[in-house]
């Protein structure tokens, strides 16, 4: 008996200003898979992640998450992002009047869950003794690793990751990576990753490309590449 995919997308449309960005598109995402999607810019990469994580409604079309019909009012979409995925932003999204630990621990409040596992995904960023810190005492490398811990913290079911290394060094890259992909491996998440970037590509398991006919597979990802 096949497993419920943790990400079901059955021909979802999307139209902006008048051009079609995405159309028809049908893909199944099953359980534990780590996915870069790369694509030309204008393609419908951060589109998509957008309708997903239920930040924006397609034209048409489903999207089911753990089995479960993204709805498309606010509140219940909200209630069910929540509880099931976590979203990696390029420009981080940290909140500035919130200490490193309070930031991390957001999610573990809103789902009710208990706190103590907010100074560990620090520690496990790299951030251990720097709980009390403000965001402006932090450098961009360092903001993306409490943008990393946030997304991590809840255990989600799905990681949501939009160019996450399109602000940092090529060092700083490289360690953002290994880090989401020992913790979506330690967990057991699933993870959707896109980017322009083939190192960054490289690191996950398959690497799909999106354009008009929809997502296929790129290129296979390499073993040695992954960390």
């Amino acid at each position: 008996m096949s497993l419920t995919p943790v990400l079901e997308l059955h021909k979802i449309s999307k139209t902006y200003a008048g051009r079609q960005v995405l159309s028809g598109l049908s893909y199944r995402f099953t359980a534990g898979e780590y996915i870069a999607i790369m694509g030309e810019s204008g393609a419908g990469k951060s589109t998509l992640l957008n309708l997903i994580a239920g930040l924006d409604s397609p034209d048409s079309g489903e999207i089911r998450i753990e089995g479960e019909v993204l709805p498309v009012e606010d509140e219940a979409a909200t209630l069910l992002r929540r509880r099931h995925l976590g979203f990696i932003f390029q420009a981080f999204h940290v909140l500035p009047h919130l200490t490193l630990l309070q930031n991390v621990s957001l999610p573990l409040l809103l789902n009710r869950l208990p706190l103590d596992r907010a100074p560990a995904m620090l520690a496990a960023v790299g951030l251990q003794g720097r709980e009390q810190d403000f965001p402006h005492q932090l450098s961009g490398g360092e903001l993306q690793r409490v943008a990393v811990a946030r997304a991590l913290v809840h255990h989600p079911r799905l990681i949501l990751a939009d160019e996450p290394t399109g602000n940092l060094d090529q060092d700083t890259a490289g360690e953002i990576l290994r880090l989401i992909r020992t913790e979506i491996k330690t967990s057991g998440a699933s993870a959707i990753i896109v980017t322009h970037s083939h190192t960054a590509a490289e690191t996950a398991d398959k690497i799909l490309k999106l354009d008009s006919y929809g997502l296929a597979p790129f290129h296979s990802a390499q073993p040695e590449n992954r960390q």
